[in-house]
């Protein structure tokens, strides 16, 4: 059953306990659920608005009018925009249902003075258990004091208002720490009354709080020891409860599956709950320790076949020479890292081929990959020296070093383009990490230099559990804003640090490294915009893709408040490095405004505070045109009377977003426009020579009044060629066998003329391929070779 049928059974349990006596407040639930091109399913009352500037109203009975392009839903905590394109499917049916709900009186005097802007939060005191506290924020006379109080709970929202100010403000339930959260409830009702306890347990229950359910129906039994029937009455519904319990730590041991964390799950389903549990939970639990079971079984079968068939190769050179891979293999085969081994499995029962064949076939396969493995055992042996040279090519600092180590890729027979590429998508990360802090597991510190002359930048990392460098890793790079930290940062995403030095926060539950720069200079209070900003970001980016195995796919960027300003900006200028954007707190300015067109091939997810300065709707023409104009698949959360905060209540969302997408970095067509002459890299083509009066430096804002970009566009067509418009003077075309067949003849064509032709060839070159990899430290999508060329118009 799934779990919203648990949840329906168990509620039904508790209703059917005394119908009459039921104090549930009806409330309509959500009035429409629509389903999203990317998987999403968003619920909610349905509206639709012309444009972003629109004050947001209910949607007509007569549905959506052909004019209002962009949709959105109210959940009663936030609306939350999506364009109408994205849309697949619109349930309207009336989805009513009974939700526990308390009206809690407060007193609150009436009065004509609003809160409609919530600046800087200084202080939030937490929660009594009258569910009252104070919001103290920044307005420009000064820091003002708000007493508010919660006057609807609901299990997924609250309505919190100001006493003395009119204020309404919405806070996730799941915000309110879970005793503060019981004694406020508590209040509501009379201790004395059974009835009124179970309101709490349905409202536990709609809310997802199995355990604070089951307690509080625990504690109805102990109060009331004599009430007739009442432990009858109680016993289904705590059994639906421990299947609840067991299908969710099912469900989280089935994340943590899909984020790596083998180890983990295994100890879980080892000791996984049995009594009172459900066959078919049961029965899923054992299949996926049964897996487990047979991948170990696998892994130590490989190994053992491996060593009789080296032990059947007669010369004790050759045996020697396999040694140590033999001993790496046996180290770290696992569960990730097996299939490299397939062709090997496949193939031990073949009386066609020797020992130092398969032998081979195992070899090849675990340094170039499963498909790429082969019965040649001198190519194997090769591959793992070429490994050792690409793996000091990338770590050495020093061009004449590299010259001296790129000598010897010529005398191996794995040395060539193809193979070279294969060993870099499945070897560690070239550089090493230093020895690990006990202390702060998975937490580290490094420092790159950006800019000659000026000081070095400090970028944190955060790992999440088992991390394995042989496994790609979704990645965060996170941006903070004035006035707090890189640290801050990484403990949204990942977790404060508890007491043993561990983060237990989202990043790690769904695997995804974190990556925080800290990219502000002391006592900035705005963004820049400026080479030394994005540079902050995108070196720290490459550095770590150098020591950490980062799925460069799967890169996102975001920030919170003029971080958030930075990452929309830097997502647009390099609009290929990322699989999506989510900038928080944020306002368009400068570039951005001329930079839309960059992100046709980027997702994005923005949140905003209804009372944030009014930030949401003085950014609405740009983002009007991602909606409209340009069809970008942009997501907007605007949280109901909130100010300028970091929504933490939004991750989980965030996460489900974000697992939905990758980048795509060889599109077959692409446009872009640029302004800055570092913002010069879009996708395949870099350019050099812009037109002066496009470019337009941070400083030279104000006085320039520039008026248009300059623009580049790209289309790879059917016929093996590549087609590029550009306003620069110089391009630098780099070229993957993920765009053109190198076997085939290669057509390209800048501004209207081919500037290739028979007699300059264009080939795959080793040394392009290295250096590319090593400037970029994209090890999953290297080119492998380049086309440079003036394109016949005069620039800068």
């Amino acid at each position: 059953m799934p779990k919203t049928g648990w949840i329906a059974a168990a509620a039904r349990c508790i209703l059917l306990i005394a119908p009459l006596a039921y104090a549930g407040v009806p409330i309509r639930g959500a009035s429409a659920e629509i389903e999203m091109r990317d998987g999403r399913v968003l619920q909610g009352m349905l509206g639709a608005l012309s444009s972003l500037t629109d004050q947001p109203g209910a949607a007509s009975p007569e549905g959506v009018g052909d004019l209002q392009l962009i949709v959105f839903l109210d959940d009663n905590l936030r609306r939350t925009y999506v364009p109408r394109r994205q849309v697949v499917r619109v349930n309207q049916a009336d989805m009513a249902m009974a939700v526990e709900k308390f009206v809690i009186r407060q007193p609150i005097i009436r009065s004509s003075q609003a809160v409609k802007a919530v600046g800087q939060s200084l202080k939030v005191t937490p929660f009594d258990e009258y569910g009252r506290r104070t919001f103290s924020f920044q307005t420009a006379r000064g820091p003002v004091d708000v007493v508010q109080g919660i006057t609807e709970l609901t299990p997924q929202w609250a309505k919190v208002e100001g006493l003395k100010y009119a204020w309404d403000m919405r806070i996730a339930t799941s915000s309110l720490p879970r005793d503060v959260l019981h004694k406020i409830l508590l209040r509501q009702i009379d201790a004395q009354n059974v009835e009124h306890h179970k309101r709490i347990a349905r409202f536990y229950l709609q809310a997802e709080r199995f355990e604070e359910a089951a307690a509080q129906l625990e504690e109805m039994l102990r109060r009331f020891p004599n009430e007739a029937g009442l432990r009858e009455q109680l016993e289904p519904t705590l059994r639906q409860l421990k299947q609840l319990a067991a299908q969710r730590l099912l469900s989280e041991l089935r994340l943590r599956r899909q984020a790596g964390q083998h180890a983990l799950v295994r100890a879980a389903l080892n000791t996984f709950p049995s009594e009172g549990v459900a066959g078919e939970l049961l029965q899923a639990a054992r299949e996926m320790l049964g897996e487990y079971e047979t991948l170990e079984k696998r892994r130590t079968e490989t190994i053992a076949w491996l060593d009789e068939q080296i032990g059947k190769i007669a010369e004790t050179t050759v045996r020697e020479r396999i040694k140590p891979i033999r001993d790496e293999i046996a180290a770290e085969l696992g569960f990730e890292t097996l299939p490299r081994l397939t062709a090997f499995r496949q193939n031990i029962g073949d009386a066609d081929l020797s020992p130092a064949e398969k032998t081979a076939l195992a070899v090849s396969g675990w340094l170039l990959g499963g498909d790429n493995a082969t019965v040649r055992l001198p190519v194997a042996l090769s591959a793992y020296k070429v490994r050792d040279l690409i793996r000091q090519y990338l770590a050495e600092p020093l061009k004449v070093e590299r010259d001296r180590v790129f000598a010897y890729f010529g005398s191996e027979e794995a040395g060539g383009p193809s193979n070279v590429a294969a060993i870099l998508a499945h070897m560690k990360p070239p550089l090493a990490l230093p020895s690990a802090d006990e202390k702060r597991p998975g937490f580290y510190s490094f420092e790159v230099q950006v800019m000659p002359k000026e000081p070095a930048v400090t970028y944190l990392v955060q790992l999440p559990p088992e991390y394995d460098p042989l496994r790609r890793y979704p990645t965060i790079v996170t941006l903070n804003g004035a006035g707090s930290s890189a640290e801050q940062q990484i403990d949204w995403w990942a977790g404060p640090a508890g007491p043993d030095g561990r983060r237990t926060g989202q990043a790690g539950r769904h695997g995804y490294i974190v990556i925080a720069p800290q990219w502000t200079t002391e006592h900035q209070r705005e963004y820049g915009y400026s080479a030394r900003e994005h540079g902050a970001v995108l070196v720290s980016l490459r550095d770590a893709c150098r020591r950490f195995s980062i799925d460069t796919d799967r890169v996102f960027i975001s920030g919170h408040s003029i971080g958030g300003d930075a990452a929309w900006d830097i997502a647009l200028a390099h609009p290929d490095l990322w699989a999506g954007a989510i900038p928080i707190v944020a306002e368009s300015d400068k570039y951005v405004a001329f930079y839309g067109e960059n992100a046709k091939r980027l997702p994005m997810y923005f949140v905003f505070g209804e009372y944030d300065n009014n930030k949401l709707r003085r950014s609405a023409r740009d983002l009007d045109r991602y909606f409209l104009r340009f069809g970008v698949n942009a997501t907007i959360v605007e949280y109901l009377g909130r100010g300028h905060e970091h929504f933490f209540e939004e991750i989980l969302r965030c996460f489900d977003w974000m697992q939905r997408f990758r980048r795509d970095f060889f599109p077959r067509e692409f446009t872009a426009r640029t302004m800055r002459p570092w913002d010069n890299y879009f996708w395949w083509v870099e350019l050099n020579g812009m037109p002066a009066g496009t470019m337009v430096e941070p400083a030279q804002w104000a006085a320039r009044r520039p008026s248009q970009a300059a623009q580049v566009s790209g289309s790879i067509n059917d016929a093996n060629g590549i087609v590029v418009a550009t306003a620069s003077n110089q391009l630098t075309l780099w070229l993957s066998p993920k765009m053109i067949d190198f076997e085939k003849p290669v057509t390209i064509v800048v501004n209207g003329r081919r500037v290739n032709t028979a007699e300059r060839a264009v080939e795959p070159d080793l040394r392009t391929l290295l250096e590319d990899v090593r400037t970029r430290g994209d090890r999953f999508n290297p080119f492998w070779a380049k086309v440079e060329t003036a394109t016949g118009r005069v620039g800068g």
